[in-house]
């Protein structure tokens, strides 16, 4: 098929390279503006727009996709559908509309569970069992549109939103490869979405990540997982902001939320709303990320500190 791609990030460069390996023409790639990143503040390409350029694939970076002039150039592009993976753009029904098959996005999670931007984390930090991928037909709101296909991930035990994310990435290529053939001998049959099982998927914040152990530490060790790579969970120590990358769900030690109720030489034991977290890695502001037990010879922990606010 011809296709023109629109996406920005990994996630969505993964799903190119599948498409151009599976032998379809690619006829043009829409990606965000590049951007400066790091300290240094270097103007980078987006992840798409490498895989474009490698593949001597012509690339597009309007700001607004919708204005008359951007979807004047849209239209006289060849396509017979548009792919869609996380590109960071709202299409008009005029753009949806112009290809032949229409627009397809590649979504991570089962809709109408999870719409939104950050579907992979919320479903480890709300403790499902399992997420997956949707291709959908899209249309004007927002992950609404009628599902295509679908492919499901068991969630591990300690899933992280890293290593979640890197499977669903593979998971929506394949999809998206799978389907277009089927879609195409017109052998795919849409599935309207149930509005009463939709849920959202909120933009993930850095708040987000402060560690309120009122909670239980069920829900704070699914937390610090879910925000693991970014925008992680944390709290203070010592005036300090302590980044908390991993921990364990423990019996519970009596005592206040927040205050450190177990020491040994690996690891420190937090109290809770419900049950205890044990401490596994961590990174106090300033330094890298370290276990514990590295942590606890430069910074001696004692039993009724307190961690937070």
């Amino acid at each position: 098929m011809k296709i023109v791609f629109m996406g920005t990030p990994d996630f969505a460069s993964c799903a190119l390279e599948a498409l151009i390996a599976a032998g379809h023409e690619i006829t043009a790639v829409y990606t965000q503006p590049d951007k400066p990143k790091g300290r240094g503040k270097e103007v980078q390409m987006t992840p798409v727009k490498m895989v474009a350029l490698k593949h001597d694939i012509p690339v597009y970076q309007p700001r607004r996709i919708k204005e008359a002039e951007e979807v004047a150039k849209l239209k006289e592009i060849p396509a017979d559908i548009f792919v869609v993976a996380a590109f960071g753009q709202i299409l008009s029904q005029e753009i949806l509309d112009m290809p032949k098959y229409g627009c397809v996005n590649i979504h991570a999670s089962l809709l109408p569970k999870y719409r939104g931007a950050a579907p992979i984390q919320w479903a480890v930090i709300d403790g499902e069992e399992k997420t997956g991928v949707t291709i959908q037909q899209m249309e004007a709101g927002i992950d609404t549109g009628d599902i295509l296909y679908t492919k499901e991930c068991i969630l591990d035990a300690k899933e992280t939103g890293a290593s979640l994310f890197d499977k669903l990435m593979v998971l929506g290529a394949e999809a998206i490869v799978e389907v277009l053939p089927l879609i195409e001998a017109g052998k795919i049959t849409p599935v309207s979405q149930k509005e009463e099982e939709a849920t959202h998927a909120a933009k993930l914040t850095k708040q987000l990540g402060e560690m309120d152990f009122t909670k239980s530490a069920v829900v704070l060790e699914r937390l610090i997982r879910g925000l693991n790579s970014w925008p992680s969970a944390y709290t203070t120590f010592r005036g300090k902001q302590l980044k908390i990358w991993e921990a364990e769900v423990v019996p519970e030690v009596p005592g206040k939320p927040g205050t450190v109720v177990a020491v040994d030489k690996q690891s420190f034991t937090v109290a809770t709303g419900e049950g205890s977290l044990k401490i596994l890695e961590l990174q106090i502001e300033g330094k890298k990320r370290m276990p514990s037990k590295d942590f606890l010879l430069g910074y001696p922990v004692s039993v009724g500190e307190i961690l937070g606010r």
